[in-house]
């Protein structure tokens, strides 16, 4: 052979009448079980939690701190007590559990696996996703449908049965039902509240709306469905 490690995962070979083979291939089995079905808790954290779960895996990124530090660019892989740092190539998939999204590894950062250029401008998928608790003739989210954001649509399930109300409209401010009207309330109903891919220009609260009363009591789950069409990098 050419080399003492495979070409892709740089995993270590036994060597003929090698001593103490159990070493160089629990290596391997470590490095594979860090690489394959990867899943990251975050591709931006500086630094790992005090008590980092078994197994966890993080990316390292710029200007990382603690047992990071001057490791950017790596995986970061804990196991039985200690980070492995393992080298990353372009073309690696990875589930980001932070962010709750799939990426793609293009070298130096982590994509959209959609589509990306050269410099970083991508389609992106996303979905933001709030609990709301229910009291008075209308609720708005915490959480806002972003700016340049295109929506594809807002979805909703009922929690717990809402009182006060007989159904509610899904929407906006000055439009009430654009995702939906006379939703069911009772718990376990849902809406998939599908439109015209629609371009969002200043960040927007969904705003559920009672009617027949206003509500009191009752919790709905709203989930935004959108995409966003970041620039290249400079």
């Amino acid at each position: 052979m050419s080399s003492d490690q495979s070409a892709n995962l740089a995993l270590p070979y036994l060597a003929a009448a090698q001593a103490q083979k159990h070493v160089t291939h629990n290596e391997a089995i470590r490095r594979l079980d860090a690489f394959v079905h990867l899943v990251l808790e975050s591709v931006t954290a500086a630094a790992p939690p005090a008590e980092p779960e078994e197994g966890a895996r993080w990316f390292v990124p710029d200007g990382a701190s603690g047992a990071f530090a001057g490791r950017q660019g790596t995986l970061a892989a804990y196991e039985a007590g200690v980070f492995d740092f393992l080298p990353l190539k372009a073309g690696f998939l990875g589930f980001v559990r932070d962010e709750g999204r799939l990426a793609l590894f293009d070298g130096g950062h982590w994509v959209s696996p959609l589509a990306a250029s050269a410099q970083r401008a991508t389609i992106e998928a996303r979905v933001m996703e709030e609990d709301v608790t229910l009291a008075g003739p209308s609720v708005d989210t915490a959480m806002a449908i972003p700016d340049r954001a295109i929506v594809l649509g807002v979805s909703t399930r009922t929690l717990t049965t809402i009182a006060g109300a007989t159904s509610y409209d899904c929407g906006i401010a000055g439009e009430p039902a654009k995702f939906g009207g006379v939703l069911g309330i009772a718990a376990g109903a849902s809406n998939s509240g599908v439109i015209g891919p629609t371009a969002f220009y200043a960040a927007t609260p969904v705003r559920l709306t009672a009617n027949g009363g206003d509500f009191t009591g009752g919790a709905v789950r709203v989930a935004v469905h959108f995409l966003t069409c970041p620039a290249p990098a400079a």
